[in-house]
């Protein structure tokens, strides 16, 4: 009777204690069995409530991101037969300008043989290609090069003793009028006062080193050579009236006071425009044979202009601005051929400081 006594009080403790431990084990069981199921759908990509919501936040994107860049207006919708002609006329000035004013023009002989629309592509209508969509929209303005407020008289009389390396024409004259018409005429179609969207050249990131002539020689031998030839002298047509391909230097290029002769100028240019082909949506070259033979080319030697009044500001220089002086402490050859991101922070901490100790000054 004893020995059954504590058979029962061994059972009425073991029983709930196996209990617990077969719970358990059962719970680490069913534990074991969903865990991958749960991490595998957990980890599967978000699926689309349906087509219609999923082309919405596609169409969506494609809107944030588009830009309505400019497009010049058509000569042929000018009404005005007298004002067609004149603009006729500057059109072809800008598309052929060595053919009139070329080193064997026909009405004067006062450049070097370019035409305006080798560094203003497309008689200065292409996006990015240094169009003119936004000459008469920004001037008169006042250029810190000059030190005065501009016209576009004196701007297109820049490009001729800079660009062309020869000399101003007269603003009253039948080819700076037409020029002007035509300029203007681009521009109807922006606001005064505004940007026309792709004018000027499109950004360009800086490298963290100096722009290597040496490996832009490489890029120029294979891809710029066949057309500007291994000594940067272009071709000219069979009449030698206009290049093909133009000159990148010699006597027949852009002499070193023109915008192109900026190294950031010029590796925009070509990034985005070059070799033939090329657009700023499909460009050829990457970012360091842009600067790299950009390099290249403006190491070249090139015409001089005396310019000294040129800067009168000099911390107005642009941070690749290749002659000195300087504002700053660094040298001509980094000014010329970076790296840049030194200069163009030190520029900025600069006109910071201006900027707070002329807002100081006004407080007093």
């Amino acid at each position: 009777m004893h020995q059954e006594h504590n058979d029962d009080k061994i059972q009425q403790v073991l029983i709930p204690v196996i209990s617990k431990l077969i719970l358990v084990i059962v719970v680490l069981v069913i534990g074991l069995i969903a865990m991958p199921i749960v991490f595998y759908y957990s980890n599967q990509p978000d699926k689309p409530k349906d087509k219609a919501s999923t082309a919405d936040a596609a169409s969506t994107e494609v809107k944030k991101d588009a830009v309505a860049y400019w497009t010049a207006p058509d000569v042929s919708s000018i009404t005005d037969a007298k004002q067609k002609e004149q603009v006729e006329y500057g059109k072809e000035l800008i598309a052929h300008t060595a053919k009139y004013l070329g080193p064997n023009g026909s009405v004067l002989k006062i450049s070097n043989g370019l035409n305006c629309q080798n560094c203003h592509l497309q008689a200065g209508t292409a996006v990015f290609g240094n169009n003119y969509g936004s000459v008469a929209s920004l001037y008169p303005k006042f250029r810190a090069r000059s030190g005065a407020i501009e016209d576009i008289y004196k701007r297109v009389n820049d490009c001729f003793e800079r660009s062309l390396n020869g000399k101003a024409i007269d603003t009253a004259g039948k080819e700076m009028q037409a020029i002007v018409a035509y300029i203007n005429f681009l521009g109807t179609n922006v606001t005064k006062g505004k940007k026309a969207e792709g004018s000027g050249f499109k950004d360009l990131a800086f490298l963290d080193r100096a722009a290597d002539p040496a490996k832009g020689l490489t890029v120029y031998t294979t891809k710029c050579q066949s057309c500007h030839q291994a000594n940067g002298e272009g071709v000219f047509n069979g009449d030698k009236t206009e290049y093909t391909f133009p000159a990148l230097w010699t006597t027949h290029s852009f002499n070193d006071g023109a915008g192109l002769n900026r190294i950031s100028n010029f590796a925009k240019y070509v990034k985005y425009n070059m070799p033939q082909g090329t657009t700023y949506q499909s460009p050829q070259l990457s970012d360091e044979e842009a600067w790299d033979v950009a390099a290249y080319i403006l190491s070249q030697k090139r015409q001089h202009i005396n310019v000294p009044k040129d800067w009168p500001d000099k911390s107005k220089k642009p941070f690749d601005h290749p002659f000195g002086p300087y504002a700053d402490k660094f040298t001509e050859a980094q000014h010329k051929f970076g790296p840049f991101k030194p200069i163009v922070e030190e520029q900025k901490k600069k006109e910071e400081e201006a900027k707070n100790k002329t807002i100081a000054s006004t407080k007093k």
